[in-house]
């Protein structure tokens, strides 16, 4: 009954804004790491027809494309009312990288992984999905994904997440019960992302940067060079490019 292209029309009318479509392709930073390098910089610019009341869209040029991308959407809930406005207002393709805790020891910290399935221990996804213990991505845009990022240069694993709520409620118990799935991080979002995908037909691939042992280790939380701006920016163009390559072939 109530949708995101009425909230959008009557914000653009109390903002004075014209009809605008975002790029093609944007971005969720939950970290807004990406956004403030952005801004810091000079390589981002403030969308002028971004009519959300709660975030800022920037536009910024990579690898000869303009891209889209929202900072500090953090958790399910706010991710995926951004997501369901970038998608009403002309978004093709929506890349989410998020910071992430380990799970199963995969090597040493940091690194990325292509997320292809996300445990659901969150209240969004269940909107958009009859229950399940899992949200799955798009197989075939997860393993495009994973091959381009590969083919760039960049160290990246594959497998599932843990999508919580309450980052400060993980236990023990849950924690035990995750690495019996298999499970190699714990964040944020993907789980809602990725039912609101299937739900409405859009595509979406959430990629977590694990930076954080889970429990009380020191030097937690370091991204690597430029808070992992560099490695996240290689990401996105990777993965851009290769989702415009099989929308390319799909529509033939």
């Amino acid at each position: 009954m109530f949708d995101p292209q009425t909230l959008l029309r009557d914000a653009r009318r109390q903002k004075g804004l014209l009809a605008q479509d975002v790029p093609p392709v944007c971005v969720l930073d939950p970290d807004g790491d990406i956004v403030r390098w952005l801004r810091a910089t000079g390589a981002g610019k403030r969308s002028a027809g971004w009519a959300c009341y709660h975030t800022e869209l920037l536009e910024f040029e990579l690898s000869g494309r303009i891209l889209g991308i929202v900072g500090c959407a953090v958790g399910a809930s706010f991710a995926v009312l951004v997501a369901e406005e970038l998608f009403a207002s002309g978004c093709q393709f929506l890349i989410s990288i998020t910071s992430a805790g380990q799970i199963v020891d995969d090597g040493d910290l940091p690194y990325f992984v292509v997320i292809d399935r996300a445990l659901r221990d969150e209240g969004t996804s269940y909107h958009y999905l009859p229950p399940a213990d899992f949200a799955e991505a798009d197989p075939g845009l997860v393993s495009i994904a994973q091959g381009a990022v590969l083919t760039a240069g960049v160290p990246l694993r594959r497998g599932a997440s843990w999508t919580t709520d309450a980052p400060f409620r993980e236990t023990a118990a849950a924690l035990e019960t995750a690495r019996t799935h298999g499970i190699l991080a714990v964040e944020m979002e993907a789980a809602a992302l990725y039912a609101f995908a299937f739900a409405q037909r859009r595509s979406v691939v959430c990629f977590a940067h694990v930076t954080n042992a889970i429990g009380r280790a020191e030097r937690n939380f370091e991204k690597g060079h430029a808070a992992g701006t560099t490695e996240a920016l290689k990401i996105i163009a990777a993965t851009a490019e290769a989702h415009a390559a099989r929308a390319g072939l799909e529509a033939r």
